[in-house]
């Protein structure tokens, strides 16, 4: 799915956040930490505040989860495969999803937002394999909360770095483009003598 994230930001604001969100939980392939990190830097230059921003992100992230939830326990498992594939949700992707959530459930819940192939299936493992729901919500707004304040925080200092030091960047990038050229010609002046032997064999 192609995604001006700017655009959707400038045009809806706080609410673009909290649905993005919210349908990247369901499984819709929103970019969260893209969008997290544009909106930390966002923040920086006066867009947004930083705690109506934390609680809009953390709503939206929130409220998606358990609707997963929900979804996973009272429809289960093969309703879920059933529509995955138009969610980017394959058997395999989930088989391998459960066997993590059912060895490390507490460390998925809490950290699993963290990894993209885990972040949205770890709530409808949840509720498939009946995780006290009380339980889930709480390790899910903790997870949710250390997910989005990382991401923000990432996007403002990213923002600082990159006004104060991207003249460096590109010097080093122009230098850096120089070598990869320099190697890859020694590489085919080196080969071209062994080829052109190979070629005489042959």
């Amino acid at each position: 799915m192609h995604l001006n994230i700017h655009y959707l930001i400038q045009q809806y604001g706080y609410q673009g956040v909290f649905f993005a969100l919210l349908l990247e939980m369901i499984g819709v392939p929103f970019p969260g930490e893209t969008i997290l990190t544009f909106l930390g830097i966002e923040w920086k230059q006066g867009a947004f505040s930083l705690f109506p921003l934390i609680m809009v992100a953390l709503a939206g992230n929130i409220i998606g989860s358990t609707i997963s939830y929900l979804i996973g326990r009272f429809l289960g498992r093969s309703i879920i495969l059933h529509f995955g594939k138009f969610l980017r949700i394959t058997e395999q992707r989930f088989n391998n999803a459960e066997k993590r959530f059912n060895k490390y459930r507490i460390s998925v819940i809490l950290f699993g937002k963290f990894v993209a192939g885990i972040r949205v299936l770890a709530a409808y493992l949840a509720g498939i394999n009946k995780m006290d729901f009380w339980k889930f919500t709480f390790y899910n707004a903790i997870g949710s909360l250390l997910w989005v304040l990382s991401f923000i925080i990432s996007g403002r200092y990213i923002d600082i770095v990159w006004h104060n030091y991207h003249h460096i960047f590109h010097q080093f990038i122009w230098l850096f483009g120089s070598a990869l050229l320099i190697a890859f010609i020694i590489v085919i002046f080196i080969r071209s003598p062994r080829e052109s032997k190979k070629v005489l064999k042959n």
